[in-house]
């Protein structure tokens, strides 16, 4: 596939009007085009030079949980399309329950991820509710303690090569990569200016702690549907709206880049500030892009 024809595409398929788009759209051109048929021949023009090397990879970083963040196409406001570089266990921390600023969706190219979406529940786990921000594309993100929180786990789902799903801005998740994996990652028109991020205080989420929610891969509440097509989007309503007191209980910025606010503090545990959002080499941001197409057979 071109490059043009994949921005026509997304600009198709994802729309232009006031509404956002659906995460049942934004799966399926996702899907569309994680295809290795499709996927490989694009990735082999833009490791080849069709692309806007400077802009890509300054918009290219490794994540502070430890998976590069390659940019392919940048269609912002509209749309971010991404290669997501999973390496397994060799993350620094797990991911934090969290959403988005708009709806996303995620199509597994090669490995396997699990993805668990969570709800505020009385009953549920105990953590520590925090609003971020971003300075601008490509910036450093701010938290806020926003205050105490507790959040029900309510599905569970593994998602392999071919796989894929949406979700809407608000929906509650977290999702978990033990080994090497390669994802393609959508980001849509922004819907809001803040996520919400929940840092648990009590280890990790098992099914004996998420209560009679328990876990599943085709059902849970009405709002959260695992479908039954190959697919396996994921849709959710997930708004934020029981996080105890909503004022701000700590009014010093924590920085998730290491920049400023020093630790986190929860629970009376201390979390190290990750090092810098720093842009990936333009060697490294090309070798990686190499690596996929000739594992896709190109």
């Amino acid at each position: 596939m071109q490059v043009e024809e994949a921005r026509r595409l997304l600009a198709e398929r994802l729309g232009g009007g006031p509404r956002p788009p659906s995460p049942e759209s934004a799966r399926a051109v996702t899907a569309q085009l994680a295809h290795p048929d499709t996927l490989g021949p694009l990735v082999r023009r833009l490791s080849a030079g069709d692309l806007d090397l400077a802009e890509c990879t300054r918009l290219s970083y490794r994540h502070v949980l430890g998976f590069d963040k390659l940019l392919l196409l940048a269609g912002a406001p509209r749309f971010m399309l991404r290669i997501h570089f999973w390496h397994g266990r060799t993350g620094p921390a797990p991911e934090d329950i969290h959403n988005h600023r708009c709806a996303i969706a995620s199509a597994v190219v090669r490995g396997r991820v699990r993805m668990e979406c969570y709800e505020p529940a009385a009953d549920g786990v105990p953590a520590t509710a925090y609003r971020e921000t971003i300075d601008g594309p490509g910036g450093a993100w701010r938290l806020r303690r926003v205050g105490d929180a507790r959040l029900r786990l309510i599905c569970t789902e593994q998602y392999g090569p071919g796989r894929s799903y949406g979700l809407a801005a608000r929906t509650l998740h977290r999702v978990v990569s033990e080994e090497p994996t390669v994802t393609l990652f959508l980001e849509t028109a922004p819907q809001r200016s803040v996520t919400d991020v929940y840092v648990r205080n009590s280890g990790h989420v098992t099914s004996a702690e998420a209560g009679r929610s328990g876990s599943t891969t085709d059902g849970g509440p009405a709002t959260y549907r695992t479908s039954a097509t190959a697919g396996g989007s994921v849709t959710g309503t997930g708004s934020v709206t029981d996080i105890g007191d909503d004022r701000i209980a700590d009014d010093e910025p924590v920085g998730r880049d290491g920049r400023s606010g020093g630790d986190i503090r929860t629970g009376g545990a201390e979390r190290a500030g990750p090092p810098p959002k720093t842009p990936l080499p333009p060697a490294v941001y090309l070798a990686e892009l190499d690596a996929l197409a000739r594992s896709l057979g190109y």
